[in-house]
């Protein structure tokens, strides 16, 4: 695959992938077939922003909602059970929901990969 597209993909999906993973993902995708790009390129609308999950995490955490947002539908309904383990769940995800929906959207990618 051509570098310079592979780094634009990169650049555009930066803020929602792991930084550690970037070096491993560019060679992947440098490795990666020309037909698959068009699959490719669709994944990056699929992708879950960490700021609207931390948004969602903080206004309605306690129902549950950023998780079901990332797709961790269990937690999600362990949360909504709980009422965010009674808060304390709620403002533990304040600190990891963000890191969280980055790591589902690099194993979303990983899928493509």
């Amino acid at each position: 695959m051509d570098a310079q597209k592979v780094d634009m993909f990169i650049m555009a999906n930066s803020s929602n992938l792991p930084e550690e993973v970037a070096p491993f993902v560019r060679e992947k995708l440098l490795a990666l077939d020309d037909s698959k790009w068009a699959d490719l390129s669709t994944i990056q609308f699929k992708f879950k922003n960490p700021t609207t999950a931390l948004l969602l995490s903080i206004f309605l955490g306690c129902y549950g909602v950023d998780r079901f947002y990332i797709g961790n539908t269990g937690m999600g309904i362990g949360k909504l059970l709980t009422c965010g383990g009674l808060g304390i769940w709620t403002i533990i995800d304040w600190f990891l929901i963000s890191s969280s929906t980055k790591e589902q959207n690099y194993n979303k990618l990983k899928t493509y990969l």
